[in-house]
């Protein structure tokens, strides 16, 4: 029976009675929640110094609907991950709304500081954990020991630190976590303890909607969270619908999905005591079975557990006539399915109606093989990316924030070596599902089923089976399906301990534990080289994106010339390198190589609407109007999005005496974006110079409010870029020209450069004296260095223009005071 002891020295454990299925190691549930709590934390402790890198930069610190002073709104739900519409051809598509609330939060309770974004995402982490510990307990090995081993590998996992240490990497961590969650809801949904029928009721209809709830937020974490219903309905049609019953002897029988007085399956061997007639040469078990127990016998066939016998079975009994009450029997599984599938229907359409019915657009340097023309070449490059992705798993020795075009390249012939490794993982998983499909009347080894679903479900969103995803490799995506490598990991190893001696089996344990801490060592490094940008970008020199990314990061001309060459070298067709280096060059007068470093970035990325703008402004500067006009023609043509290249086409219409085409422009690019406020200044200064004032107006209305909305919602450093490019239109009102400088040293004094706010208060006010605030702001920054003198003289110029102002009023008494004070200590300094 299948209960039985089946080793020497068995009877030890208790006549009469079968043992129970579950054992732990020895670890109490709270300590063993303890112990991985403490070693999540200390491999990603580091972390908590890191800055916002990479993503968070696009995510966090430059997104509207994130950054600080951003109103809570409903635009977050209509929003993709990074600000943008999702109907707007420029966005990703990828929407996570639930995340992006999460960053809010953030916010809102700590501020920017980036501590506490990432003692959010280690927090997170450790609760994926612990409920991953849980599930393998309840729903996997019914092993404590086994469910730790799992979690334990789970938590010092390498490939997990840019999810981790990585703040947009929340997305997975949280939509894992709510995975999980809505999988074990699921199963508490469907009677567990229930015998006799193949397929049991649903007992709790309310944990069965919890489940779909759970699953939605995990979908609006992050997109792979919706995979957790195909890993649900497998799971219950494969496990939970098949019980064990037993009979008035005590003996346990498996039930499968057949009638009564079906036969068993010839799969199943007669004396589960023994494997291939032998009794069990070695009681011990190791670490892997359990502490105070072995494991209970596993009954194998001869060889590999897969027969033609066994799947001919399964087939006949599949298709009988004698079986046509299968479905009767079916009909509780059938009716969650058919709740579950339709639900999912229905949010997947509404998640493809926010995205206004169209995919995301990506360029050939985010997903090179998607863009091969030959079928050949994108089935072999997809295949091997899978290899690639499960080596990562196993051998996380080469990590990098960013495998892009050139890191990984091209499969293109059959006789590429590499197609070995896609050889050998297509034999892997065959074996792997055989293995499930002969086992599933058995219901062995369910570890193997699970350990599937995990690993491959979470995935499909990223392999590009169904859609071009804008990434070759992406690490992050890896933490769910994780989950999955490291249940098969321990299984593994449990059945490898059951074929060793005593010896053996410590070896392997001994084994296990030096891996375990070697993960551990190599996630603390990984976690130093995502403290900031610089080393990050430095991790993988001889990859062209990073090298173009330490050329934007370095401030030495010199040394970002030097990337940006090397970035070239490896790929010559890099359209940001050149456009970087182009600039690079523009800017040191070397203006026929910028050029032609331009059209080349423009050759190769015909959908860099910067390269066309860049281009066309440098050719105007040198008076070659006809050819920049043609850049901004064909870019506009090849970029009809860009609010920028519409805005800046508007300004080279005007200076060239077509400003009547210049409006539709100017038009254009605020119907594109409208809280494009450089238009609508533009396009306020165009219909004055035309004599229209009472539409300028109207649009200097615009402006005056998009601007500082613009400003109280953006961070100060895009703030003061988008000023300094207004500035460089050089508007013709100086009163528009003044407020810029106005707002500029607003903006200045706000990161405490008290000398260039200064600076900045100064051409406002030569500009238009009559700024009142700005001569107060020049005040108040005297006051503060200590000049009371030249603060007292700016003070009164600005109470000449505003004299019933209470605050300058109360400011000029607080430096009476201040000198009175003054005047008191020099008096007894004197005597």
């Amino acid at each position: 029976p299948v209960g039985a002891e089946n080793a020497r020295g068995g009877d030890r454990a208790g006549r009469g009675r079968a043992p129970s299925r579950r054992r732990g190691c020895g670890l109490a549930p709270a300590g063993a929640a303890a112990l991985l709590a403490g070693a999540s934390c200390l491999c990603y402790g580091r972390s908590l110094q890191g800055e916002f890198v990479h993503d968070d930069v696009w995510a966090i610190v430059n997104n509207p609907d994130v950054r600080p002073g951003a109103p809570l709104r409903w635009g977050i739900f209509t929003n993709d991950f990074w600000g943008k519409g999702m109907a707007e051809n420029t966005s990703h598509k990828s929407y996570r709304p639930l995340c992006v609330l999460t960053f809010k939060l953030n916010i809102f309770l700590t501020g920017m500081n980036p501590f506490y974004f990432h003692a959010v995402n280690v927090i997170l982490h450790c609760l994926v954990t612990l409920v991953l510990m849980y599930t393998c307990d309840k729903a996997v090995f019914r092993n404590r020991g086994l469910a730790f081993a799992t979690a334990l590998l789970f938590a010092v996992h390498p490939i997990h630190t840019e999810a981790v240490a990585g703040i947009v990497g929340r997305a997975d961590v949280l939509a894992c976590l709510l995975f999980l969650l809505a999988f074990l809801s699921y199963n508490r949904s469907v009677d567990q303890h229930h015998v006799g029928e193949c397929f049991p009721p649903t007992t709790s209809p309310f944990f069965l909607l919890l489940s779909l709830f759970l699953g939605t937020c995990a979908m609006l974490v992050k997109e792979t969270g919706i995979t957790v219903f195909g890993v649900c309905l497998v799971y219950d049609f494969f496990s939970l619908s098949h019980k064990q019953e037993k009979s008035s002897n005590g003996v346990i029988h498996q039930r499968g999905p057949q009638q009564p007085a079906s036969p068993q399956p010839p799969s199943l061997p007669a004396h589960p005591h023994r494997e291939n007639g032998k009794q069990h040469r070695f009681p011990h078990r190791g670490a892997w079975g359990g502490c105070h127990s072995p494991s209970p016998p596993e009954p194998k066939s001869s060889g590999f557990p897969v027969s033609p016998r066994a799947v001919w079975s399964l087939m006949r009994y599949l298709t009988a006539r004698s079986n046509r009450n299968f479905l009767l029997t079916m009909r509780p599984f059938l009716k969650r399915a058919a709740l579950v599938i339709s639900y999912v229907i229905v949010i997947l359409y509404f998640r493809l109606w926010l995205m206004g019915g169209s995919m995301p657009l990506f360029s050939e340097q985010d997903n090179p093989a998607s863009f091969s023309p030959y079928i050949l070449t994108r089935f072999l490059t997809y295949s091997y990316l899978l290899a690639f992705n499960v080596w990562l798993l196993l051998a996380p020795v080469t990590l990098c924030y960013d495998w892009q075009v050139g890191s990984i390249p091209l499969v293109e012939t059959i006789w590429d070596v590499r197609n070995l490794a896609t050889i050998l993982l297509a034999v892997v998983m065959t074996l792997l599902s055989l293995h499930c499909l002969a086992a599933f009347k058995r219901l062995e080894h369910k570890e193997v089923l699970v350990g599937l679903v995990f690993l491959v479900f979470p995935f499909i969103p990223a392999s590009n089976l169904f859609f071009r995803v804008g990434f070759v490799v992406a690490e992050r995506v890896l933490y769910m399906p994780s989950m999955g490598y490291c249940i098969l990991f321990v299984h593994g190893l449990r059945k490898l301990c059951t074929c060793l001696n005593r010896w053996g089996a410590t070896t392997l344990t001994v084994c296990t534990a030096l891996l375990l801490l070697l993960f551990s060592w190599k996630t603390v490094k990984q976690n130093e080289i995502w403290l900031s940008r610089e080393s990050l970008f430095r991790l993988y020199p001889r990859h062209a994106s990073a090298l173009n990314n330490l050329g934007t990061l370095t401030r030495d001309t010199a040394e970002a010339k030097m990337y940006y060459q090397r970035a070239l070298q490896l790929n010559p067709q890099h359209n940001r390198a050149l456009f970087n280096l182009g600039n690079l060059l523009k800017s040191q007068e070397r203006k026929e190589e910028a050029i032609n470093l331009l059209k080349d970035s423009i050759k190769y990325g015909p959908e860099f609407a910067d390269a066309y703008s860049s281009l066309a402004s440098l050719l105007a500067e040198q008076e070659r109007f006809k050819e920049a006009e043609e850049i901004y023609q064909a870019g506009i043509k090849n970029c009809p999005d860009s609010s920028d290249l519409h805005n800046n086409y508007g300004v080279f219409l005007v200076d060239t005496g077509s400003p009547e085409k210049a409006v539709a422009h100017y038009q254009q690019a605020i119907t594109l974006s409208p809280s494009h406020h450089v238009a609508m200044g533009n396009l306020g200064r165009l219909y004055r110079s035309l004599g229209d004032n009472s539409v300028a107006e109207e649009w200097y209305k615009r402006f005056s409010s998009s601007h500082l909305h613009s400003v109280l919602l953006s961070n100060l450093l895009q703030a003061l870029d988008a000023i300094d490019k207004a500035l460089q239109l050089k508007p013709k009102d100086p009163k528009v020209i003044s407020e810029l400088f106005f707002t500029k040293g607003n903006q200045l004094r706000e990161q405490n450069l008290l000398d260039k706010a200064f600076e900045s208060y100064k051409a406002a006010v030569e500009l238009n004296p009559d700024q009142a605030q700005a001569w107060m702001n020049m005040g108040g920054i005297q006051h503060i260095k200590g000049n009371y003198v030249s603060a007292r003289a700016y003070y009164e110029r600005a109470l000449q223009l505003v004299p019933d102002s209470k605050l300058l009023q109360e400011n000029l008494a607080k430096l009476d005071r201040l000198e009175k004070r003054l005047q008191e200590v020099r008096e007894k300094d004197q005597t």
